[in-house]
């Protein structure tokens, strides 16, 4: 499978260096624009920006990024062609408040402190969100937004797709008739909709962009997300749970970047756990557990026992015994049909919603945590209990 990410940054690093040899310079912007002039919202979508930390990313020329950094923002602008950083670097040696970076979007997430406000335009589907979305999640702090534009129609009446899949668009060098290929992924709403929730964003808006000309096909989406300063929970089902399954183990494995959580195909994100079998002691069940659904090995001397949280739904009392595994071996995957996409996720940025049961768990491990649930009792077990 060719690398999509090189190719697109080698179309726009060649892109980039015909720009440079041109010597054309465009005008500052005097006016917040996103991909079609004098069309869709502008700069006041994002409310007063100044004091925070900002990311452009694909900041390309770095107009959007000095404009942003005038307004009294902190901006750090990235983009991973060369030649487009090196036009930005010429245009804007020392800007107060913007710093240029040259890097792979993604790789700087992953390094960078939680950003307020990340913002694209038109650049972020140009990377594969299933990479992407992941490092925006642990990238932007509780409470911050992540506003991007992506092409919806292109030219040739050609809009989105439901498939996860990038398809070939043309990316013209200015002043000729020379056509580069570039991939982008252009999803229909619900699909971008349903990707933001699953790594933990909600979507507030979608605005459209078109141009006024009814013979000028091109239609953008503006993009409005944000992470919820509280985690919500809910359960998979309104069913009750079955009596067979309430007693049961929720399996906390902490690691450095986080604590390990799975996605149910019902849409919750929660902590591999399940029911306990006659003859077993927690930890054995929390260990057999780990296993069988993220595949894990871990030994029950290891496993820490926190207690017993007790809570009621409908006319089932349910016991969930929450334990702590820090010493295990092996590579999450998924094991079983109705749970996977298993990663660890960082505790200031955790997945919405959680299941119910999960997240009872991780507040009694952590009662600082952010979480909304239903309540329940939580007897914590001391070292002389265990």
């Amino acid at each position: 499978m060719p690398d999509v990410n090189a190719q697109n940054t080698a179309a726009w690093t060649t892109y980039g260096a015909h720009q440079l040899a041109r010597a054309i310079e465009l005008p500052e912007l005097d006016r917040w624009t996103w991909d079609i002039p004098d069309a869709g919202p502008g700069i006041k979508v994002f409310g007063d920006v100044s004091g925070m930390r900002v990311l452009d990313l694909g900041s390309g020329l770095g107009r959007h990024a000095a404009y942003m950094a005038a307004l009294g923002a902190r901006v750090t602008a990235v983009d991973s062609s060369p030649a487009q950083h090196a036009r930005a670097a010429a245009r804007y040696p020392a800007t107060r408040g913007l710093r240029l970076e040259c890097a792979d979007a993604a790789d700087h997430l992953r390094s960078a402190e939680p950003y307020d406000l990340v913002y694209s335009v038109s650049a972020l589907p140009f990377n594969d969100p299933r990479r992407l979305l992941p490092a925006l999640a642990n990238g932007i702090r509780p409470g911050g937004r992540l506003i991007f534009s992506a092409l919806h129609t292109n030219s040739d009446g050609h809009g989105p797709s439901d498939e996860m899949a990038a398809r070939p668009e043309v990316l013209r060098l200015p002043g000729t008739n020379e056509d580069h290929t570039v991939h982008m992924w252009v999803l229909a709403p619900e699909r971008w909709a349903t990707l933001l929730g699953e790594h933990g964003f909600v979507l507030q808006s979608v605005t459209v962009i078109e141009f006024p000309q009814s013979d000028n096909a091109v239609s953008y989406r503006l993009y409005e997300a944000c992470r919820p300063e509280r985690v919500p929970s809910r359960p998979r089902s309104s069913s009750l749970p079955p009596p067979n399954a309430a007693l049961g183990v929720g399996v906390i494995v902490q690691g450095a970047d986080g604590v390990l959580l799975g996605r149910h195909r019902r849409g919750v994100w929660e902590l591999a756990g399940g029911t306990v079998e006659p003859g077993e002691s927690f930890a054995e069940a929390a260990v057999r557990e780990l296993n069988e659904e993220a595949g894990l090995l871990a030994d029950p001397g290891d496993v820490r026992v926190l207690g017993t949280l007790l809570d009621q739904v409908g006319d089932v009392v349910r016991v969930t015994v929450p334990v702590l595994v820090t010493t295990w071996s092996g590579t999450p995957h998924q094991r079983e049909e109705t749970i996977g996409s298993w990663r660890f996720w960082p505790l200031h940025a955790l997945p919405q919603p959680l299941f119910v049961p999960s997240a009872q768990c991780l507040t009694a491990w952590k009662p600082s945590l952010p979480i909304d649930h239903p309540p329940a009792n939580f007897q914590p077990y001391t070292a002389s209990s265990r």
